[in-house]
């Protein structure tokens, strides 16, 4: 029997006839690096920051004329370790572009190229640094910063969860990059961003290193009539009927969230028999099957979380998305203790990444996490939840 491939893609590289839209986003952000500008990308998580980024590099007027390098700095908490996954991700994409290519790296980066070799077995090149090995963090950023100067083909790098520099322990971190990238004659630079706020005063403050130095694309939902026909095309094309009231039920579900809406059709998919017509069970038993997968996971971060902001969590995931947390409607109509009691655990779970602000509202992060919260906690169902209207 022959296997039928998932056209709904949750992780790695996705190809173009999977790719939902972002024309003008896609056109914009080649126009702005192909002319010699940096870019502020900003989304909120899982909006498709990395996906958009990972198209536009496998596009022509990219990938044939520059290289390319992308560097998740999410879980990085100091400029050491910026440092070496800069070295990393760099050397892990020029292997393939051969050892002349290679040999330029290892002279330029003085500072670790004992930490370079080549295995015995496979005779390719194998990057053997450890973190500990970074003993002068500053030097091999001059390194690598050289490095990119000497590419003989211009080079652009993404940084992606870049306010994360803002956390580093030490002093004058975004001085200390927006000195080399304004020097860069070689490399154009993405910087993407989930923390809206964070990412705005970095770039449009006047007392911020980096203000006024890039170009700017706010990455918001995709159209609600273009994914319908996204999803009605990959669902047809494959035998599978679904309705555009459960697709707007979804996108409405998670407010446009990319990941999400992926991730429940990739479920939807692989439960619909060819021919079958998704229903609101069927909708709904996809959901839960997607939470179930996520349990574990959400179980271990809630415990994590202190029992002062539970109930803020809880109100806000109820709510699906809240403003003016600190009103009197707000903190009354949910129990909580007060209002500095509220402002207090916005400040400790925006800062841990459990919620996220955008244009005034809060939400959390994971659109997943606050429905089995609801699920444990909420009063409504999901079947409740799910408007199909």
């Amino acid at each position: 029997m022959k296997r039928v491939k998932n056209p709904f893609i949750v992780s790695g590289k996705i190809e173009p006839e999977y790719f939902c839209d972002r024309v003008e986003e896609s056109a914009r952000l080649i126009k702005s690096l192909t002319n010699g500008n940096n870019l502020v990308l900003i989304s909120p998580r899982r909006m498709g920051k990395t996906g958009l980024v990972q198209f536009c590099y496998d596009k022509p007027e990219i990938s044939d004329n520059y290289y390319t390098v992308f560097i998740d700095l999410l879980h990085t908490t100091s400029l050491r370790e910026f440092t070496f996954l800069f070295g990393k991700s760099i050397f892990e994409s020029i292997i393939p572009l051969g050892h002349k290519v290679l040999a330029t790296f290892v002279q330029t980066l003085r500072s670790l190229s004992g930490k370079i070799s080549v295995d015995l077995v496979t005779n390719m090149p194998t990057f053997n640094l450890e973190l500990g090995d970074i003993t002068h963090p500053t030097l091999t950023l001059d390194e690598i910063f050289a490095y990119l100067e000497k590419a003989d083909k211009p080079c652009i790098v993404t940084f992606d969860e870049f306010q994360q520099i803002a956390n580093y322990p030490e002093k004058n971190i975004e001085a200390l990059l927006r000195s080399h990238v304004q020097r860069a004659a070689n490399a154009n630079f993405i910087f993407a961003g989930s923390e809206y706020h964070i990412m705005q005063e970095m770039f449009t403050s006047s007392a911020k290193p980096f203000y006024n130095s890039a170009d700017t694309l706010e990455l918001k939902a995709i159209d609600l009539d273009e994914y319908i026909r996204f999803v009605t095309r990959l669902m047809t094309e494959n035998h599978r009927q679904v309705s555009p009231e459960v697709i707007k039920a979804v996108y409405r579900l998670y407010r446009g969230n990319t990941y999400a809406m992926q991730k429940t059709f990739n479920e939807l998919f692989s439960i619909l028999s060819e021919g079958e017509t998704c229903s609101q069970a069927t909708l709904v038993t996809a959901i839960n099957n997607v939470i179930d997968s996520k349990e574990p996971m959400f179980r271990e971060q809630l415990s994590g979380i202190s029992d002062t902001h539970k109930p803020l969590l809880y109100a806000i995931a109820s709510d699906g998305e809240a403003e003016r947390v600190t009103s009197a409607g707000f903190v009354k109509g949910h129990k909580l203790a007060s209002a500095s009691a509220v402002q207090h655990s916005i400040t400790q779970l925006l800062s841990k990444g459990i919620l996220t602000r955008l244009n005034g509202k809060y939400s959390l992060n994971d659109p997943f996490f606050a429905l089995w919260i609801n699920r444990i906690y909420g009063t409504r169902n999901l079947s409740q939840i799910i408007d199909l209207q």
